[in-house]
């Protein structure tokens, strides 16, 4: 018997069908002798149909009351799911996260989990219950229900199978595996049926959509084994046949991975970049720049610091566009006069593209590859920043999928891996 984590995204969960669907799923999980946790989405939409109504109420509000209002789509869709169980005559427990309790910090919508109980989940599981707890949510040291930010879900998925000491945390999603790119940008893309743990955390940090960085950030810490797969498939396909499908994170690199130079190509459309002009050159500069930056929590990400000329630099960082407005102002109204600098320079209109891949340590030459693709396109690089196994380039995001197809195909990700 293994304990398992099963989490469902909101396409999973989309209708009353699609949810029966998943009640089949998780009972032959059930069946089969497995112990179950189950974290599901919102439905589809849901979410932001809350988070619309609460626009059309206050144009700032309340981050508290979000989170209020934001958690109730996973609560019913996890009451719904355990029905379903119901239904399927599958003994089924929903709770919330408050319930359970998974216990945040108080950063309203963007909250971060600091412990999580797992006494009533594993006296649940030992009177053989099916738990469902709901994803994306916590609660604070002062009883305030917090959420966990966009994609949260896959979070608390991870974090709770960490806290349960789960054998593996099976992430049903809309796509059947972790792609070299977006197929809907590259059709030509390919689904990896293994990907290094590394590369999937650099992968989600640059964009891919797959899952949220801060589940893989929690897989790598607590070593949780993960596996992405299609919930769109019968749900009376063979159980061993799905246990192997999709891909699978692994923490085991071998030769063979190692030898495909870049295992995949990520971007993000949501960049903006701001560049402060003429900014005196001397210590703490950096710090006078960022501090504020960070005070205000917005999370920086390209960051790059002109050479030196007649005692100013030019200095520039880019954020999320959705921060893009907070940023702006808070660099033309406190930091410019604060440090002394002569301008700022602003454009929300560039994209992120990056190659990842282990094999990258020992192949020389692959971000000349990279640069010489993009210039043999006619794409300007604007900047630059790269780590042991990947490489990113900002550009304008109108050549974002020109790019991307011109670098999947120069780097041989359209062929199967047993070809390239």
């Amino acid at each position: 018997m293994s304990l398992i984590v099963h989490k469902y995204g909101g396409t999973s969960m989309g209708s009353v069908e699609r949810i029966k669907n998943v009640a089949k799923r998780v009972a032959k999980w059930h069946n089969a002798g497995h112990q179950v946790v189950v974290v599901p989405s919102a439905m589809s939409g849901e979410t932001n149909r809350l988070l619309g109504l609460a626009k059309e109420i206050s144009d700032l509000p309340d981050g508290r009351e979000l989170d209020m209002l934001a958690s109730t789509g996973e609560q019913a869709s996890s009451a719904l799911l355990a029905l379903a169980l119901q239904a399927e005559g599958i003994k089924a427990r929903s709770f919330t996260g408050w319930q359970v309790p998974v216990k945040t910090d108080s950063a309203f919508t963007k909250a971060r989990i600091k412990s999580i109980d797992d006494k009533r989940v594993k006296a649940e599981l030992d009177s053989g219950r099916v738990v469902i707890v709901t994803g994306f949510q916590g609660i604070d040291p002062d009883g305030h229900i917090t959420t966990l930010g966009r994609g949260g879900s896959d979070t608390s998925a991870v974090a709770i199978a960490a806290a349960i000491g789960a054998d593996e945390c099976l992430i049903y999603t809309d796509v059947d595996g972790v792609y070299t790119t977006d197929p809907r940008v590259v059709p030509e893309a390919r689904r990896l049926s293994v990907i290094s743990f590394e590369e999937m955390l650099e992968m989600a940090s640059l964009g891919s959509k797959v899952l949220q960085i801060r589940s893989v950030e929690f897989a790598g810490k607590y070593k949780v084994p993960l596996r992405v797969l299609s919930s769109l498939t019968d749900p009376a396909i063979a159980l061993q046949e799905e246990k192997n499908s999709g891909t699978l994170i692994t923490f085991e690199e071998d030769s063979k991975m190692e030898s495909a130079v870049i295992s995949g190509i990520a971007f993000s459309r949501d960049e903006a970049k701001l560049t402060l002009l003429g900014v005196p050159d001397k210590p703490g500069v950096a710090y006078a720049i960022l501090g504020p930056v960070a005070k205000a929590n917005i999370d920086v990400d390209m960051i790059i610091q002109n050479q030196s000329v007649d005692g100013t630099t030019d200095f520039s960082f880019t954020v999320n566009r959705n921060e893009f407005k907070r940023a702006t102002e808070l660099l033309t109204d406190t930091i410019l006069p604060a440090v002394g600098a002569r301008e700022v320079l602003t454009d929300d209109k560039v994209c992120k593209v990056s190659i990842v891949g282990i094999g990258m340590r020992s192949h020389a030459g692959v971000a000349s590859q990279m640069f010489s693709t993009l210039a043999k396109e006619g794409v300007n690089i604007q900047m630059i920043s790269t780590s042991e196994i990947k490489t990113s380039v900002l550009i304008e995001d109108k050549y974002m999928e020109l790019a991307v197809r011109a670098l999947h195909k120069a780097f041989g990700l359209d062929q199967d891996a047993a070809q390239a």
